[in-house]
């Protein structure tokens, strides 16, 4: 019990810590759209992302999926900086489509979330001893996630509903600030990139 209590707690950690804004801006960038009595799209939308994220996490722990610490986290922010990009394009009236292109996003850009996810557990203890703490670690990121979502709902709440900011502009101002400020994020990292692929060729 008390090892699960550990990682769920490193898991909770990994999503609520200045360190982990980037996981923090691509969820707010994922529910900007959507309202509390959205809930069922935000439940699937959040269950893609957990889905794509379990399955990276799961993989490179296992030793079978393996890509370097400086593209993940290069791809990180072109992740968030994609979906933010995607919401200035947002209608209203999509919200009601069956399968939005969000969904998708959430599925495949979590599954590089995942492999970031998996560095960490990775870096502590090493794959060989990593199969039994997988779920208590997971599970510390989906409540650290819903706590996230809560917060960015709660918000909407407040700003659209009741002040009455217009959605598109509540959309889009939000999500302008999160693009610029990830295009920042991946542009600093390129210097790391260019690092790693230095020393492979020598």
């Amino acid at each position: 019990m008390q090892d699960f209590n550990l990682y769920f707690g490193l898991g909770v950690e990994h999503i609520l810590t200045w360190d982990a804004l980037d996981h923090i801006l691509f969820v707010t960038a994922l529910c900007l759209r959507y309202k509390f009595s959205d809930w069922k799209k935000v439940a699937v939308l959040v269950t893609a992302f957990t889905i794509g994220h379990s399955i990276t996490l799961i993989l490179s722990v296992l030793g079978y999926v393996s890509v370097p610490v400086a593209w993940i986290e290069f791809l990180i922010p072109l992740t968030i900086a994609g979906t933010a990009l995607n919401n200035l394009f947002f209608k209203p009236k999509q919200i009601n489509n069956k399968l939005p292109l969000i969904y998708f996003f959430a599925l495949f850009f979590g599954m590089i979330h995942g492999l970031a996810y998996a560095n960490l557990l990775l870096d502590l203890e090493g794959s060989d001893r990593i199969t039994s703490h997988l779920l208590a670690f997971n599970l510390g990121i989906e409540v650290a996630q819903l706590l996230v979502v809560t917060v960015v709902l709660l918000l909407s709440f407040i700003f659209v509903e009741k002040l009455k900011t217009v959605q598109r502009l509540w959309i889009g101002v939000l999500s302008g600030l999160i693009l610029l400020f990830s295009l920042k994020m991946a542009i600093e990292r390129i210097p790391e990139i260019q690092k790693h692929t230095y020393t492979k060729q020598q």
